[in-house]
C-alpha cells in the first residue's frame, strides 16, 4: 500500500498510540492537515499560538506517565514561535515530538518564503533533530523520534518535513521496533556501585537523601518512597522532583535551594552522606559549588545521564542507570544487608541527626505575617490546598507565585506540579494547564501565575471556550512583575526598573468577554468562599479568579545569587 508523506505522519502517530496533537496550520504543513482531516485516531487541538501548543504538549507529557506529547508547526515563524517551547522542555528532560514544516527539499538554502534553518537552530535545544529529504526514510525516522523522546534521559526530538517529502509516495511500513548502534542507554545501574552506596548509607550519621526531576520522569516515586520509609532519613526535593516524596510526611523536610526551607539547605550542608537521586546539583539547588564543597560529606548519584555526574560536584560512588531500575535493586541489596540485624535500621544512630533537623524547624522559615486588610499569595494557595484536599494538578508560570506554589501547595503525588524549571519559562502557565487536562479529563487543575506571566500567552482562553477545559487560574496581582521587583529591592538599591505593571486590563471582563468565568477578589475573607465557587458552581468552566495580593510580600527564605547554601535571608528583618 502507497502513502503520501503526509499521511504516513498521521497513520505513525496512530501507530505509536496518540491521541492529542496540538497545532498551528500554515503553508508547508497543509498537505498533513488533510491527512489529519481524512483520519479519527487523534484529536487536533488547534492552539491561538505556535508556542502554546508546545507547551501544551510539553504539559501532556508531564503530567501522564504513558503519553508523549506532540505538536505540528509550519516552517520559518512556526518553527521560531515554537523554539522557547522547545527549549522549555529540554532543559527539563519531557519526552516529546514535535513536527515541523519545511519549504520544499529545491528551495532549501534558497531563502524561500518562509523558509529558516530548522535543523541548525533547534540543535541546541532538543534531544535530536532530523531532516527528512527522502519519503522512504519518513516511517523509520518517526519510530526513532518517538524512541529516542522516551527512552535514557528523556527529551523534545524534532522532524523536519519538507513539503514535496509530505506529498511524495512511498509503501507503507512502520518498524516493530528499533536498534539503532549510536544510540544505546544504560539501564541497569552497576551492581557493585549499588552494594557500596547501601554499605556508606547503613554507616552514615547525617544522612540526607535528595530527589529531583529525574525520579518523576523514570516513574520511580514508589521506590523512592520505598527507600526513604525504609531507611528513616530525612528526604528533600527539588523543584523538579515535588511529589517525588509525600511533602506532608514528617521525613519530608520541604524543598532546597535558593527558595527551599532553612532545615532542607541546613541539612544538605552538614550531611556526612548524600544520596542524590535524578538531581543534577544546579546552581539554584546548591548556590556557591565552592561553598557547598566546604563541608565534607560523601556523596552517591544515580543518574541515567553520565554527563550529569560530577559535572558541577565531584561525587564519590557514581551510579548510571535508569533511575527506577537503580532504586529496586538498592531496596533488594538493603533487604539483603539488614537480614543479620534482624530487618531494621538503627534509628538510634541518627536520631541525634533528626534532633538537630526539628532544631533548624523551629525557625518555621515559611511562616508569614497574616493580614485581615490585604491577601496574602502564601494564605492564598494554602487554601487552595484546603479547596482541593492537595489533589489539583498545579501548573504555574514563572516568579514569585511559582515559588509560592512549590513552598505552599504541598505535593502528595508525582506528576501533579507542572512548572517550568530549568528555562524559567514565563507564559507556560495557562498552556500547560491545557495540556494537563487533555491529558488526564475530568481532574482538577488550577493554574497559579501572575498578571504579568498571564498576559504572554493570555490568547489561549480562545483555545479553552473552543474544546470546554475548564481550568481554574490563580491570578495572585500584585501590579508589579514580582521576583523583578524583589530582587531590584535587595540588590539593586530599590530601584525598580520597569517591573511595575501599569495599565493592567480588567481581567474579569476580559475572561467574560473570551465566554468564561472572572472573579476579582480584594478581601482576605472572600478567598475560600471564591476558590469554593470555582471548583464547586463553576467546576465545569474556565474561571479567571483575580486576587489583587500583598505588593509587598516577597519570597522567603532566599539564598542570593553567588552566596552558600546555608547563607539564606529568611525575611526582610535581615535586609
Amino acid at each position: 500500500m502507497e502513502l503520501t508523506g503526509a499521511e504516513i505522519v498521521v497513520r505513525a502517530l496512530a501507530e505509536e498510540g496518540v491521541e492529542h496533537v496540538f497545532g498551528y496550520p500554515g503553508g508547508a504543513v497543509l498537505y498533513i492537515y488533510d491527512a489529519i482531516f481524512n483520519q479519527d485516531k487523534f484529536q487536533h487541538i488547534l492552539v491561538r499560538h505556535e508556542q502554546a501548543a508546545v507547551h501544551a504538549a510539553d504539559a501532556y507529557s508531564r503530567s501522564h506517565a504513558d503519553k508523549v506529547g506532540v505538536c505540528l508547526v509550519t516552517s520559518g515563524p512556526g518553527v521560531t514561535n515554537a523554539v522557547t517551547g522547545i527549549a522549555t522542555a529540554y532543559m527539563d528532560s519531557i519526552p516529546m515530538v514535535i513536527i515541523t514544516g519545511q519549504v520544499p527539499t529545491h528551495a532549501i538554502g534558497q531563502d524561500a518564503f518562509q523558509e529558516c534553518d530548522t535543523v541548525g537552530i533547534t540543535r541546541p535545544c532538543v534531544k535530536h533533530n532530523f531532516l527528512v529529504k527522502d519519503v522512504e526514510q519518513l516511517a523509520d525516522t518517526m519510530k526513532k523520534a518517538f524512541y529516542i523522546a522516551k527512552t535514557g534521559r528523556p527529551g523534545p526530538v524534532l522532524v523536519d518535513i519538507p513539503k514535496d517529502v509530505s506529498i511524495a509516495k512511498a509503501k507503507w511500513h512502520y518498524p516493530e521496533k528499533v536498534e539503532m548502534r549510536s544510540y544505546r542507554p544504560v539501564e541497569k545501574g552497576h551492581l557493585g556501585q549499588i552494594k557500596k552506596a547501601v554499605s556508606l548509607l547503613l554507616s552514615a550519621e547525617r544522612p540526607m537523601i535528595y530527589s529531583g526531576g529525574g525520579v518523576i520522569l523514570a516513574n520511580a516515586d514508589k521506590e523512592l518512597v520505598d527507600l526513604v520509609d525504609r531507611l528513616g532519613y530525612p528526604c528533600t526535593n527539588t523543584l523538579m522532583g515535588l511529589g517525588g516524596y509525600k511533602g506532608t510526611d514528617p521525613k519530608f523536610v520541604g524543598m532546597l535551594g535558593m527558595h527551599g526551607t532553612y532545615e532542607a539547605n541546613m541539612a544538605m550542608q552538614n550531611c556526612d552522606v548524600l544520596l542524590a537521586v535524578g538531581a543534577r546539583f544546579d546552581d539554584r539547588v546548591i548556590g556557591n559549588p565552592k561553598h557547598f564543597a566546604s563541608s565534607p560529606r560523601k556523596i552517591i548519584h544515580i543518574d541515567v545521564d553520565p554527563s550529569s555526574i560530577s559535572k558541577r560536584v565531584k561525587v564519590d560512588i557514581p551510579i548510571v542507570g535508569d533511575v527506577r531500575s537503580v532504586l529496586q535493586d538498592m531496596l533488594a541489596q538493603l533487604e539483603l544487608a539488614l537480614e543479620d540485624k534482624g530487618g531494621k535500621v538503627d534509628g538510634k544512630r541518627i536520631a541525634p541527626w533528626w534532633g538537630q533537623i526539628n532544631e533548624w524547624r523551629k525557625k518555621e522559615c515559611l511562616k508569614f505575617a497574616d493580614s485581615t486588610e490585604a491577601i496574602k499569595p502564601q494564605y492564598v494557595v494554602q487554601k487552595l490546598w484546603d479547596v482541593t484536599q492537595g489533589e489539583a494538578f498545579v501548573t504555574s508560570d514563572v516568579g514569585q507565585h511559582q515559588m509560592w506554589a512549590a513552598q505552599y501547595y504541598a505535593f502528595n503525588a508525582p506528576r501533579r506540579w507542572i512548572n517550568s524549571g530549568g528555562l524559567g519559562t514565563m507564559g507556560v502557565g495557562l498552556p500547560y494547564a491545557m495540556g494537563v487536562e487533555f491529558a488526564n479529563p475530568g481532574s482538577k487543575v488550577a493554574c497559579i501565575t501572575g498578571e504579568g506571566s498571564i498576559q504572554m500567552c493570555l490568547q489561549e482562553l480562545s483555545t479553552c471556550k473552543q474544546y470546554n477545559l475548564s481550568p481554574k487560574i490563580i491570578c495572585l496581582n500584585n501590579g508589579y512583575l514580582g521576583m523583578v521587583r524583589q530582587w531590584q529591592q535587595l540588590d539593586y538599591g530599590g530601584r525598580y526598573s520597569n517591573s511595575y505593571m501599569d495599565s493592567l486590563p480588567d481581567f474579569v471582563r476580559l475572561a467574560e468577554a473570551y465566554g468564561h468565568v472572572g472573579i476579582r477578589v480584594t478581601d482576605p475573607r472572600d478567598v475560600e468562599g471564591a476558590l469554593k465557587d470555582a471548583f464547586g458552581k463553576y467546576k465545569d468552566r474556565t474561571v479567571f479568579l483575580d486576587f489583587i495580593t500583598d505588593p509587598t510580600e516577597n519570597v522567603w527564605p532566599m539564598v542570593k545569587a553567588g552566596k552558600g547554601l546555608t547563607e539564606m535571608l529568611l525575611g526582610s528583618e535581615e535586609l
